[in-house]
């Protein structure tokens, strides 16, 4: 019977704490709990807010979201602060051990952090945005998508590429826009007709790419070699059809010279070979540097 009466004793003492601190600090839980919550709504309106105005202005997609997940981020620090504040918890030691687990994280993840700043130098700098074809560390596509960690590209074949940001920031980057070039070259001898060449050169383009392309291709002399002339082409295709054009236009041209009757020079390894300047005895020229 003794234990049973210090059990109901101990039950009553836990009742009546519990009952003191819900009459004491419940509705100041409560009101930090609605104000947390209600708090939340309204920063996420606010940045979903800001994003939709930036589009609105024509700023680009990428800055857009940026800038409004930074200000969403500030504004939920500051509404957690105030919550704990509501609650009587003091921030000041809880700053410190922010400080401290900062610190160990920056040393343990200075991989993704790197990437990290190097998103943000993208997104403010913008080298180039969604829809660009870029070509960096030997691999080129359409932007997709820029996040703060990863830049993702969509390649010829449709596969997707992820580039950490980290290995873009600092490298030579060539911005195509929406379009690339095609650029091919092949030699014909000095005694040919080049304007005849460069003239079916043009119409042979001329009947695979889009009429309607921003660019003119452009066909002329790129070079002289010994004995030969080095006809240079450059047409621009769009991004995702670089691969696919640039064989239907090699094509082209290589058939309108061969129904030309139009014979190019060899190509031995790096250089030309000639022949013999006289005819059987003669020595052979060397290879011209092209």
């Amino acid at each position: 019977m003794e234990n049973v009466s210090e059990n109901i004793d101990t039950v009553s003492i836990w009742i009546d704490f519990a009952v003191d601190f819900a009459v004491e600090y419940g509705f100041q839980i409560l009101g930090a709990l609605v104000f947390l919550v209600f708090g939340l709504l309204v920063v996420n309106w606010i940045g979903n807010r800001l994003i939709n105005l930036a589009l609105a202005r024509n700023i680009d997609v990428t800055l857009s979201q940026f800038m409004g997940s930074a200000i969403k981020f500030v504004l939920i620090i500051l509404l957690i602060i105030i919550t704990l504040g509501n609650f009587g918890i003091s921030i000041a030691p809880l700053i410190a051990l922010a400080g401290a687990v900062t610190f160990g994280a920056t040393l343990a993840l200075q991989g993704p952090i790197s990437n990290f700043g190097a998103g943000v130098a993208i997104i403010l700098t913008r080298p180039f945005v969604v829809g660009n074809v870029i070509t960096v560390h030997g691999v080129s596509g359409v932007v997709d998508r820029i996040t703060l960690g990863i830049t993702f590209l969509t390649g010829e074949d449709g596969e997707q590429i992820a580039v950490p940001n980290k290995e873009i920031v600092g490298q030579v980057i060539v911005n195509s826009m929406e379009m690339r070039i095609v650029e091919s070259n092949f030699c014909i001898a000095a005694t040919g007709d080049t304007d005849r060449v460069i003239k079916l050169v043009q119409e042979a383009i001329g009947k695979v790419v889009d009429a309607d392309s921003p660019h003119q291709p452009q066909v002329g002399i790129q070079d002289f070699t010994y004995g030969g002339l080095v006809i240079g082409t450059r047409v621009w295709v769009p991004g995702l059809k670089y691969f696919e054009d640039r064989y239907v236009i090699n094509g082209a041209i290589y058939a309108a010279l061969k129904k030309n009757d139009i014979v190019l020079m060899q190509f031995q390894g790096a250089g030309l070979t000639l022949p013999p300047l006289n005819e059987g005895t003669g020595p052979t020229a060397p290879p011209p540097i092209l």
